[in-house]
């Protein structure tokens, strides 16, 4: 059966490289992050500034978990005192598009949503 363009439902086992991208983006910080990221190589601290909410820690992990994946890069210069900047791959920019979906999606349908949760939370 398919279900999007050339996938079949088949492509979604737990095996298979399709869900390479679900597992990617599962994490809470993960597509803030790489959005973030999107205009340009990024300072950890002006990161951290212009997300919000996020611990020096979890930012810390998220983009060292993200360099792990190859989806961003991380430059050191070698000054005084020393400068750090991450900035989106190839692969990493490529996952912009899905999470501007999802952004989409979610103007559309939280409401609707987080109505569903309360109502089930009763």
């Amino acid at each position: 059966m398919r279900i999007g363009k050339g996938m079949l439902v088949d492509d979604l086992l737990a095996d298979c490289q399709a869900r390479l991208a679900f597992d990617l983006l599962s994490g809470a910080w993960t597509s803030v992050v790489l959005y973030a990221l999107r205009e340009g190589p990024r300072r950890p601290g002006a990161l951290r500034e212009e997300i919000g909410g996020i611990s020096q820690k979890v930012l810390t992990e998220t983009l060292r978990r993200l360099e792990a994946n190859g989806l961003v890069v991380r430059h050191r210069y070698a000054e005084a005192p020393p400068r750090v900047e991450y900035e989106l791959t190839g692969p990493g920019r490529g996952l912009l598009e899905p999470i501007t979906a999802l952004g989409r999606w979610t103007t559309l349908y939280a409401d609707e949503v987080i109505a569903a949760q309360e109502l089930n939370d009763r």
